[in-house]
């Protein structure tokens, strides 16, 4: 089995001084390391009916890991990207708001809902993405990312809306 945190790439200084960006393409792209990424991910989670992803890297890891589920697939896209008639939810960036939708009938009231992502951080497009999962009427059954960035507090803010997150490792600093 590979190591899994072996294959992440670190890249210094982008997109900005001072940060180490955590490149998970270079997990992606090695056929083991993906199957057992995806399986890890998926592993803690039952009775999911639908796998909501959010763009880019969680359409990836999303779909694969409903998949193995035996799950729905539903993008969390941003604003603008979805043909049909969508709700959507803002979140705050460092240096503004954006805002990521989803079709209006992509989940079904009381439909349970697992929440993916490549990596959280200071949790904000997660606990967006929690709040239109639970606006549509669906329960989060949970959220699932390769990789927690731990001081920023993303699993924290998740564990505050009452959901609880998993991550397949952790790196320090951000």
């Amino acid at each position: 089995m590979p190591d899994l945190k072996g294959l992440i790439r670190t890249i210094p200084d982008y997109p900005r001084a001072g940060i180490m960006f955590r490149d998970v393409t270079t997990l992606l792209g090695n056929a083991v390391g993906f199957k057992l990424a995806v399986h890890e991910m998926a592993a803690p989670y039952t009775g999911v009916e639908a796998v909501a992803g959010i763009e880019a890297r969680g359409f990836i890891l999303g779909g694969a890991i409903a998949d193995k589920l035996g799950c729905g697939f539903v993008p969390l896209r941003k604003k603008g990207k979805l043909p049909w008639k969508t709700i959507g939810q803002e979140y705050t960036l460092e240096y503004g708001v954006d805002i990521i939708e989803m079709h209006e009938d992509a989940i079904t009231a009381g439909q349970r809902i697992l929440i993916v992502d490549d990596l959280i951080a200071t949790g904000g497009t997660a606990e967006a993405a929690v709040k239109l999962v639970r606006r549509s009427g669906g329960e989060v059954a949970g959220a699932t990312f390769i990789i927690d960035l731990p001081d920023l507090g993303g699993m924290k803010r998740l564990a505050a809306l009452g959901v609880t997150g998993h991550a397949l490792m952790t790196f320090e600093g951000h």
